[in-house]
């Protein structure tokens, strides 16, 4: 299997330094500066090998047959191109992230609408300081005071009185 010629970097190396933090910069620049370097190594060499004067060799060698054996083990030379064995595996793990993304983003949607009617209910709400008890009472009925069930001071639940009668309760 013959290597693809490299034409560019197929990393995007302005979109992840978007997202490298402060603390890291320099060890990403260190990173892109070695995969700088391979990729102008690696360009430096031609596509192809250059081409081998077998009739030159064959002249000037004196050992019969060497050259012609040199030429077939050549020839019959294949580099193994390791197989990709992870793309697959990515590319779930892609599509996994794709969901708990979505779904995460619907949640936030939700929490944002739940945060936004409690906003819209707080503004209708009187300021405190402008509000008499009957405001508060029919603004927040259930933590109003009412005379039907009167407490304590501090108006908490432990400094309350026990019911006269375990069915009140």
């Amino acid at each position: 299997m013959a290597a693809k010629r490299i034409a560019q970097s197929a990393v995007n190396w302005s979109a992840m330094a978007e997202k490298v933090s402060e603390s890291q910069r320099p060890m990403f620049n260190a990173f892109k500066l070695k995969s700088d370097q391979y990729l102008r190594r690696v360009m430096a060499n031609p596509e192809k090998p250059p081409a081998i004067d077998w009739a030159y060799y064959q002249a000037r060698v004196a050992v019969p047959g060497l050259v012609e054996s040199f030429k077939k083990q050549y020839e019959s030379l294949q580099v193994p191109y390791p197989v990709d064995k992870v793309t697959a595996q990515v590319d779930a793990q892609e599509k996994e992230t794709e969901v708990v993304i979505k779904e995460f983003v619907a949640q936030s949607n939700r929490r944002v609408a739940e945060a936004e009617a409690e906003l819209k209910k707080w503004s209708s709400v009187l300021p405190f300081g402008q509000m008499t008890m009957e405001d508060f009472a029919e603004a927040f009925p259930e933590q109003a005071w009412s005379a039907a069930k009167p407490t304590f001071w501090p108006h908490d639940e432990a400094s309350q009185l026990p019911p006269a009668h375990p069915a009140e309760h």
